[in-house]
């Protein structure tokens, strides 16, 4: 996992194939950015949606194999925890056309990071990650996520 503002990309364009474009991107983004998917270079996409956070995520953590994610906010603040993967109950196992398994809602031993203000996180597929979590009481969010094709 990265957790970093985005003011400090330099630090990470080098480390994977494709980051350095995914932080560009997010780094051009505001709040007037549409929902929907665009595309990057080769299998690398961005999905931007806009949602209100939640108190619970009742689907907990998720995971996957495939690509990485770079989550970053547009518009708003969310809470997400994030644990080993190995360290979480899966609750619906891999499912490789959506590349994503579940597992089951816990807090104990979990880092919670807090996106917006200019802040991103770098989720590999060790990393299980809950979120859409409110910050107090929910809000309406715009959340860009890269997807980083693993190769």
């Amino acid at each position: 996992m990265i957790y970093d503002n985005i003011k400090n990309l330099q630090r990470y364009e080098q480390l994977l194939p494709g980051l350095a474009e995914a932080l560009h991107f997010l780094q051009g983004c505001s709040a007037n950015i549409q929902p929907g998917r665009y595309a990057l270079t080769g299998n690398n996409y961005v999905n931007v949606d806009a949602y209100d956070t939640k108190v619970t995520n009742p689907v907990g953590y998720e995971a996957h194999r495939k690509y990485i994610d770079v989550q970053f906010l547009a518009q708003g603040h969310e809470r997400v925890l994030v644990k080993p993967i190995d360290e979480v109950e899966c609750t619906m196992p891999y499912d490789g056309d959506r590349d994503v398994a579940f597992f089951s809602h816990t807090t104990q031993g979990a880092t919670e990071l807090t996106l917006g203000d200019g802040r991103f996180v770098v989720l590999f597929p060790d990393d299980a990650h809950e979120p859409q979590l409110c910050i107090g009481t929910p809000e309406p969010v715009i959340k860009i996520v890269a997807k980083i094709e693993i190769k």
